[in-house]
């Protein structure tokens, strides 16, 4: 009987000074529940804002791209008259990729086809081929929208350049359609089967084509990529903000009982 009262009177005394109370665990996740759904929304404000500024590039560079194109077929015709060459020992590879991130896999896929074009390679190959080791790279080319200039100041480095090669291959992401791209290979003919000039003039053109249809992927990717992480992003704030009330709910709850409880003890 006396342990009962003293029990009771322990029971009966206010909570010791910094003891939390029942639910503090509960406001403590509900707090960290919602500042992170807080951060999820300020993330999906970016991601869409992105997604909009890639789907207004891309219409430029489906422009820009369709224009570029008639260069490559220009191209196409100039390579079918010139004569066959035998195949190239010292081969150079142009590979046009981007120096930007969050637009998917655009930079593996032309790092994958590049390994497998070198791989696939069934004559034998010079120690000092430019493919066995990295001749030259080029940045800040073709920032917004690349142009002939662009491509034109890349080719006339390359011909200038002391790198050795008797072949060229231009490895870039072939346009699909809006939501896909594959990687693609293109050959471009040597000094020796067509002029001087035309040979500079015709690497000019492939890589500037090559540019803008690269260009049109990126902006594509990066619009996908955009698109895919506002809809995550938008699934992880339903779950969240059901996870929330959930949460406040079973706190209300908790707070009724005690205070329901308090009463019909008095």
């Amino acid at each position: 009987m006396l342990a009962r009262r003293s029990l009771a009177r322990i029971a009966s005394q206010p909570s010791p000074l910094g003891a939390a109370p029942k639910n503090a665990r509960n406001m403590a996740t509900l707090r960290e529940i919602e500042l992170r759904l807080k951060s999820v929304k300020n993330i999906e404000k970016i991601t869409k804002s992105m997604k909009m500024i890639a789907s207004t590039k891309l219409a430029k560079a489906q422009r820009a791209m369709q224009s570029g194109k008639e260069y490559g077929l220009a191209n196409s015709e100039i390579f079918q008259h010139a004569p066959s060459e035998t195949p190239a020992k010292r081969k150079l590879f142009i590979v046009v990729s981007s120096d930007k991130g969050l637009c998917g896999g655009i930079h593996s896929s032309v790092s994958k086809a590049t390994r497998r074009a070198i791989a696939d390679t069934e004559k034998p190959i010079e120690s000092d081929s430019p493919i066995m080791n990295l001749a030259m790279s080029f940045n800040q080319i073709g920032r917004d929208i690349p142009t002939f200039a662009d491509a034109a100041g890349v080719a006339d480095l390359i011909v200038k350049s002391d790198v050795k090669y008797d072949g060229i291959s231009i490895v870039y992401n072939k346009f699909v359609s809006a939501v896909a791209y594959e990687p693609a290979i293109v050959e471009v003919a040597g000094e020796n089967a067509l002029k001087e000039t035309s040979a500079e003039f015709s690497l000019a053109n492939a890589i500037y084509a090559a540019l803008v249809e690269s260009h049109a992927c990126e902006q594509s990717a990066r619009r996908n990529a955009m698109d895919n992480a506002s809809k995550n992003a938008k699934d992880m704030i339903d779950r969240l903000t059901m996870q929330y009330n959930r949460g406040r709910q079973a706190a209300i709850t908790n707070e009724l009982v005690d205070i329901i409880t308090g009463a019909s003890a008095l």
